[in-house]
């Protein structure tokens, strides 16, 4: 069996399992948007430091114990079981939500894991990255959001975008990315996912987090890939001009115990 980079909590929280599929549905909704206004953000009154105290419901995200995004540090080798991916073409709507560009993504694509079958529902785009790399940022990161149908359980397969040539898979995206909040436009040439993953995706790390938006309920089985994919000085600030000079949650320095490669 290969051998993976592997991250661990010595609290790690509320696992996706012990959650009710109800309690589940309604986070992964939150974590996709539902195109209301925000009433959160990245800066100002309603950025991420005062994010716990917005809402009873958001909470978490200043009394959590398991929270995301960290920096990916001091772990230890451990033998995981590897992911299989089995992502199809489709067509994609690509949705301005005022937080983040997001790619809904059709029925039918899995990643499996530890055993499970979980569905792709949807990626999307932070810049700048919001893990970092033993303290290093990386221009920007795609989260592959995915659950499993029967049990609500998430997994989410972050990829650091470095900085350098321009990625021409994100071209189809990036020519119909809305300006505005609330703008939604459709790709409907065929897209696949796993265009944007790297070229080994054997090597990465593991651990148990939470979503990195409000309500960042502590539910989120994370692996994020060590090889980056590419992403131009002029992609980012396409990006930049829709969203905003930056829409990542700062890297949450709670006490852990970290296991690594």
């Amino acid at each position: 069996m290969d051998r993976r980079a592997v991250l661990k909590y010595s609290l790690l929280g509320l696992t996706a399992s012990s959650l009710g599929m109800g309690s589940l549905q309604s986070i992964v909704k939150a974590a996709e948007g539902n195109g209301k206004k925000p009433s959160w953000g990245y800066t100002g009154a309603a950025g991420p430091e005062s994010w716990g105290e917005l809402s009873d419901e958001f909470a978490i995200c200043s009394t959590g114990t398991s929270q995301s995004p960290i920096n990916l540090t001091s772990a230890v080798d451990a033998d995981l079981t590897s992911l299989s991916f089995d992502y199809q073409d489709t067509f994609l709507a690509i949705v301005n939500n005022g937080h983040t560009i997001q790619a809904n993504y059709e029925p039918g694509s899995t990643l499996q894991l530890d055993g499970q079958s979980f569905e792709l529902k949807q990626f999307h785009f932070h810049a700048p990255s919001e893990h970092i790399e033993n303290g290093v940022p990386t221009a920007m990161e795609v989260h592959f959001v995915h659950q499993n149908p029967d049990t609500g359980a998430l997994a989410v397969i972050g990829v650091f975008l470095k900085e350098g040539r321009l990625n021409q898979a994100l071209q189809p995206i990036w020519s119909r990315m809305p300006k505005t909040t609330g703008g939604q436009k459709t790709l409907d040439t065929g897209f696949n996912a796993s265009s944007l993953l790297p070229g080994d995706a054997s090597q990465f790390y593991r651990y148990y987090g939470s979503l990195t938006t409000p309500p960042c309920s502590e539910v989120v089985n994370w692996i994020v890939m060590k090889e980056p994919i590419s992403v131009s000085r002029i992609q980012v600030a396409r990006f930049i001009q829709a969203i905003g000079e930056r829409n990542a949650r700062p890297v949450q320095s709670l006490n852990r115990r970290f296991l690594l490669d």
